[in-house]
């Protein structure tokens, strides 16, 4: 279908670290080709040049935090035709939902020397809990070459075709042992998504969950196997608390595990 120029892209930062805005800084040659197929509108973190909405592609790193920002996602769905999500802090909430599973108001007391200039919610929740989203690109932070699927599907009209099985299967791609069967390691590849390529195992190291959970995780069966290498249940709290510990299986499985 014919289009009036470049389709609008715009870029937008809720609480987050910036690191999946980054990653498409980090395209290099591929941003080249990208910039000459869409319009860059709205960019804050690579331009103060601003071009007006509406927008045909938005794409949204960061969780909701703020009363401000629970406002201001709505005001960005409606100049998006398409709206994607990046990373784990709009997927899923991010490493800042810690704060779900404690009194948000006792962190502030002990991080802030005038709490009452803190205007914050209770929660640290995913975009998609406030607005309809297109599609979600997981990752902490995203993998470029993802991420450059994503627009190539969006600029095609398709569906972005990115991995939904575990991360084992990266391992077993990579020819990799798996290091918790040879080395007794904890590893939660076995629940999360691909998509880093099995770094961490690659290093002799268990995953730590990146990319959230894959689309079917027995997080039960991970734990009864952590448990027999001698992990206790706090541990296994923390593994599953850290950057998308709101993700509804992450979220429910260390709930079981609390004491």
């Amino acid at each position: 279908m014919a289009r009036r120029g470049k389709p609008k892209l715009a870029v937008w930062k809720f609480a987050s670290c910036d690191g999946c805005q980054l990653t498409l800084l980090d395209c290099e040659d591929e941003l080249l080709a990208l910039a000459g197929e869409l319009e860059i509108a709205n960019f804050p973190e690579a331009s103060r040049a601003v071009v007006k909405g509406p927008y045909d592609l938005s794409l949204v790193e960061g969780s909701v935090t703020t009363p401000h920002d629970a406002e201001r996602i709505h005001q960005v769905r409606r100049a998006s035709k398409f709206l994607v999500t990046i990373g784990a802090c709009a997927t899923s909430g991010g490493i800042q939902a810690l704060r779900n599973f404690r009194d948000v108001k006792e962190f502030i007391s002990i991080v802030y020397a005038t709490p009452s200039y803190i205007e914050t919610l209770r929660t640290s929740t995913p975009i998609a809990d406030h607005v309809p989203v297109d599609f979600e690109l997981r990752g902490c932070p995203i993998n470029k070459q993802q991420l450059v699927e994503v627009i190539s599907a969006f600029l095609n009209g398709r569906k972005p075709n990115t991995p939904r099985h575990s991360v084992c299967l990266e391992c077993k791609q990579r020819e990799q042992v798996c290091v918790m069967v040879a080395r007794g390691i904890p590893c939660l590849g076995p629940v999360t998504q691909a998509g880093c390529g099995a770094l961490c195992p690659g290093y002799n190291r268990g995953c730590y969950g990146c990319y959230g959970p894959m689309e079917t995780p027995n997080t039960r069966s991970l734990s009864g196997w952590w448990g027999r290498l001698g992990v206790k249940e706090q541990e296994l709290v923390r593994a599953f608390r850290s950057f998308n510990a709101a993700a509804e299986p992450f979220r429910r499985e260390s709930e079981l595990h609390e004491r």
